[in-house]
C-alpha cells in the first residue's frame, strides 16, 4: 500500500510548496499569489498540487492565484470543501481545459449557479467537461432555479446528490448526448420519468435517499425496467427511508439484464434467498451493497471471491463497505460497529483495514458516534504487536487524526480513554511521528482528572516517554498542565511509599517526574515546592536496597542541582546522607548520579555548604576516589544515560580550583559521547564545549586524570566527526 513507501521525490518537493507557499511567491496588485518561476507545470504534477492544497486547507482566494495565467495546465480540479468566492473560481480555473471537476461541498461563497455559469463561459469546457461533481454545494435563495446543465454536452459522469435539483433539472440532464453516469441521490427528484429520455446512454444511476419521490413503486420499476444498459444501480438506504423498491425489484426476472452491481444496503426485508436468486439469474453480477439488511451471511456470499460484498458479516465485507460508504455517515457508523466487533480479538495485521478506518474518520471529523467507534476499532488494529506491521505514515495519520477527535470532542471519557490506551503502544511512542506537545497536554489533563488505578498507570508510562520527547520550550509552554501534573505524581509517589508498595505504576511515575524536570527549571520548581525533596527522602529510606528507583530518585535530583536559584535546597542532612552513601554503590548507575549531585552542590562554595556533620573536603575525597574506581567511560549503564545539552557541565569543566567535579564532569561527557558520538560530538562543537576541553587540555596544572580524559574525548571527537568537518566548512580543531 501507499503509505508503505515513502513518500516520492515529487510528492516531496509538493509537500514543501503547498505547506510554505509564500516563500515561492509574489504577490498581484489583488493580493492573489503568483509563483516566482515562469516555467510550467506538467499537467500530472499541477493537479496533484491542487489537491494536495485541498487536502491541507490551503486552498483560499489569496493562494488559488497560482493557477492563474499559463504556468499550471490542469485538467482533473479537485475542490472539495474549498472556501474560494466565485470571482476567484472563474479567473484560476475556467481557463485551463478541465476534463473532471469536484467541487463537493465547496463553501458558500462559491454556489453551484456560479460554477455552472462559469463552466459553460469556457467554450472548450462545454464540449468537453466529462466529469462534474457538484455534491452538496450550496444554492442562494434568489438561486431557485439552476442554469442548464444541457450546454455541458461533454458530460458523461454527473453527481448533484445533497442539492435542490429537481424534476425540470432532470429532464435537462437527460438530454446530456454522451451522459452515461448520474446520481441524483437525496435531491428534490420527485418523477423520474425524464430518464427515459437517456435510456440507451445511461449506465450507471445512484439515487438513494429520494425523500421527495412521489411515483408509486410499480411506476419506478417500470422505469428501470427500461435503463436495460445500465451496468450499476444504487437505490441503498442510509437514512432510513422507509421505501420497499429493492424488496421489489428482486422479485423481477425481466429488469437489468446486463447489470454488474447493485447496491441494496439498508433496504428492508432483504433476504439471503432473494438475493442469492437474482445473482444466479445474472451470473455476470460483480458486487452488491447488503450492509445493514439481513443478507449476506449464507455461504454464497461469504464464500465467493468472483462476488464482492459490501455487508457486515466478515472483515472482507466490512471493508468494502467502509470504502464505499466513505461519505455516508449512517453507513460509516453501521461498517465500524460490525468492524469493532470483528477485530476485537485480531491476531493478524490489517493496514488496509486501518487505512479504511482513517478515511472514516477524517471524511467525518464531527460526528461523534463515528470517531467514538473509529478510535475504538483504531485501538483493536493496533493492540499489542499488530502495530509493528502498520506501515508509520498510516499510524501517524491515525495518531493525528485521533488528536483531531480529542479537541472536537474534549468531554467524551471514553473517547478519551481509547486514545489514551493507543498511545500506550510502545511502537507508535517510539517510532511514529505525531504532535507529542498536543498528546502531552491531553495525557496530562487525563492523569489529573481521573483516579482509576490501571488507566493512571497507562496515563503515567505515556507522559514518562513523551516527556523527554518534548523540547525545553514546548515544555515551558505546558505551565499550567505541570504545575498539576507534579503535584499528582508526587502524590502518588507519597501513596505507594507510606504504603511501602513498589509496583510499575511507582516506578513509572519516578521516570515521569525524572524525564520531566529534564531541562525545564519550572518544573524543578514546581517539584520543590509541592515537598519533593522530603517525599524523596522518604523514597530512599522505604526502599533502600531497590536500585531501580534509587537511580530514577538520584537522577531527578541530578536535574534540580543543576538549576543555579534551586541547588542550595537540596543542602540536607537527611537527604546528603542517602546521596553520600549512595555513591559507594555497586550499581554503577546509581554511584554516577551520586557524584552528579555532589559535583553540582559543591560549586555552592564552603560558606553555602551549611550540611552539619559533612564535612565538604571529606566528601570531594570521597566523589575523587569514587569516580576513579569507576570502569571506562565507555561502559555499559542499566539505564542509559542521555542529555539533551552539555550546558550544565560547563561551569563544572571551568572549575579548575576543584579537579573533582572536573573528572566526574568529563567522565559523564566521555561516557555518552563514547556511545552516540553523533549526537554528541554535534553537541560539542555546537554548544562551545570543545573550546572548554582544550582549555584543560592546555592548562598546565589540570590533574593528570582530568587531562587525560579531555584529551581522550578530542580524540574520539576527531575520529568521529571528520565527516561533519568536511560537509559542514566547519572548523574543527584537529589536534590531540
Amino acid at each position: 500500500m501507499e503509505e508503505a513507501s515513502p513518500y516520492s521525490l515529487v510528492d516531496i518537493c509538493l509537500i514543501v510548496l503547498a505547506t510554505d507557499l509564500e516563500r515561492f511567491c509574489s504577490e498581484r496588485q489583488d493580493g492573489t499569489l503568483c509563483l516566482h518561476e515562469l516555467g510550467s507545470f506538467p499537467q500530472e504534477v499541477a493537479d496533484r498540487l491542487l489537491q494536495m492544497m485541498t487536502v491541507h486547507g490551503k486552498l483560499n482566494d489569496r493562494t488559488v492565484g497560482i493557477f492563474q495565467g499559463t504556468q499550471m495546465q490542469l485538467k482533473q480540479v479537485c475542490i472539495r470543501k474549498a472556501n474560494i468566492s466565485a470571482a476567484a473560481f472563474q479567473k484560476a480555473f475556467c481557463h485551463h481545459r478541465i476534463i473532471e471537476l469536484d467541487a463537493t461541498g465547496v463553501g458558500v461563497t462559491l454556489t453551484i449557479p456560479d460554477i455552472l455559469n462559469s463552466l459553460g463561459s469556457s467554450p472548450w469546457t462545454r464540449q468537453h467537461l466529462q466529469c462534474l461533481v457538484l455534491n452538496s454545494g450550496n444554492l442562494l435563495l434568489e438561486e431557485a432555479v439552476l442554469p442548464r446543465f444541457s450546454q455541458l454536452i461533454g458530460l458523461r459522469v454527473l453527481s448533484v446528490s445533497n442539492i435542490p435539483f429537481q424534476n425540470r433539472d432532470l429532464a435537462d440532464v437527460a438530454l446530456l448526448p454522451r451522459l452515461e453516469s448520474l446520481d441524483i441521490s437525496n435531491t428534490s427528484v420527485s418523477d423520474l420519468s425524464a430518464l427515459l429520455a437517456c435510456k440507451d446512454r445511461l449506465k450507471s444511476l445512484t439515487m438513494h435517499y429520494l425523500k421527495c419521490l412521489t411515483m408509486p413503486t410499480p411506476q419506478v420499476l417500470e422505469i428501470i425496467r427500461e435503463l436495460k444498459g445500465l451496468v450499476h444501480l444504487d437505490i441503498s438506504d442510509d437514512q432510513q427511508f422507509t421505501s420497499d423498491l429493492a424488496f421489489h425489484l428482486l422479485q423481477q426476472t425481466d429488469i437489468l439484464p446486463n447489470i454488474l452491481s447493485l447496491d441494496i444496503s439498508g433496504g428492508k426485508q432483504i433476504t439471503d434467498e432473494a438475493v442469492e436468486a437474482f445473482i444466479r439469474q445474472r451470473p455476470a453480477m460483480q458486487f452488491v451493497g447488503l450492509l445493514a439488511t439481513d443478507a449476506g451471511y449464507s455461504d454464497f456470499f461469504t464464500s465467493d471471491p468472483s462476488l464482492m460484498v459490501a455487508g457486515g458479516a466478515n472483515v472482507s465485507q466490512i471493508s468494502e463497505a467502509l470504502r464505499r460508504y466513505s461519505e455516508r455517515v449512517c453507513f460509516m457508523k453501521e461498517a465500524l460497529i460490525r468492524l469493532f466487533t470483528q477485530t476485537f480479538y485480531m491476531q493478524i495485521t490489517k493496514p488496509a483495514v486501518l487505512k479504511l478506518v482513517a478515511v472514516g474518520m477524517r471524511n467525518h471529523p464531527l460526528d461523534l458516534p463515528v470517531q467514538f467507534t473509529a478510535s475504538a476499532c483504531t485501538l483493536n488494529l493496533t493492540r499489542q504487536g499488530l502495530a509493528l506491521g502498520m506501515p508509520v505514515r498510516l499510524l501517524s495519520e491515525v495518531i493525528h487524526l485521533l488528536l483531531k477527535a480529542l479537541k472536537n470532542f474534549p468531554n467524551n471519557q471514553q473517547l478519551q480513554k481509547n486514545c489514551l490506551l493507543s498511545l500506550t503502544n510502545a511502537r507508535i511512542l517510539q517510532d511514529v511521528p505525531f504532535n507529542r506537545f498536543d498528546a502531552a497536554k491531553f495525557v496530562m489533563k487525563w492523569l489529573c482528572k481521573h483516579e482509576n488505578p490501571n488507566m493512571q498507570t497507562m496515563a503515567v508510562s505515556v507522559i514518562s516517554i513523551l516527556a523527554l520527547q518534548l523540547s525545553p520550550e514546548q515544555t515551558a509552554q505546558l505551565k499550567a498542565e505541570l504545575f498539576i501534573v507534579v503535584r499528582e505524581l508526587l502524590a502518588i509517589v507519597k501513596q505507594k511509599t507510606s504504603e511501602n508498595l513498589e509496583d510499575i505504576t511507582l516506578t513509572f511515575t519516578l521516570r515521569a517526574l525524572w524525564n520531566l524536570t529534564d531541562e525545564s527549571p519550572a518544573t524543578c520548581m514546581h517539584f520543590v515546592e509541592n515537598q519533593g525533596l522530603a517525599i524523596f527522602v522518604q523514597v530512599l529510606e522505604t526502599f533502600p536496597s531497590e536500585s531501580t528507583i534509587q537511580t530514577r530518585v538520584l537522577g531527578l535530583l541530578n536535574n534540580v542541582a543543576e538549576v543555579k536559584e534551586l541547588s542550595s535546597e537540596l543542602m540536607m542532612s537527611s537527604l546528603m546522607t542517602h546521596v553520600s552513601r549512595l555513591l559507594h554503590s555497586v550499581e554503577m548507575e546509581v554511584s554516577y548520579f551520586a557524584a552528579g549531585i555532589i559535583s553540582h552542590l559543591i560549586p555552592l562554595g564552603e560558606e553555602a555548604w551549611t550540611l552539619s556533620g559533612f564535612q565538604r573536603s571529606t566528601i570531594l575525597d570521597d566523589l575523587y576516589m569514587t569516580v576513579l574506581k569507576w570502569p571506562s567511560p565507555s561502559c555499559k549503564m542499566v539505564a542509559l544515560v542521555t542529555y539533551r545539552s552539555f550546558k550544565s557541565f560547563f561551569p563544572l569543566l571551568s572549575n579548575f580550583a576543584v579537579f573533582e567535579i572536573q573528572l566526574w564532569a568529563l567522565w559523564a561527557m566521555h561516557h555518552v559521547c563514547s556511545k552516540n558520538p553523533t549526537k554528541y560530538c554535534r553537541m560539542l562543537m555546537e554548544e562551545g564545549g570543545l573550546q572548554l576541553l582544550e582549555d584543560i587540555r592546555d592548562h598546565a596544572q589540570a590533574e593528570p586524570h582530568v587531562h587525560q580524559i579531555a584529551v581522550s574525548i578530542l580524540v574520539d571527537f576527531h575520529m568521529h566527526f571528520m565527516s561533519y568537518r568536511k560537509s559542514s566548512g566547519s572548523k574543527v580543531p584537529l589536534q590531540t
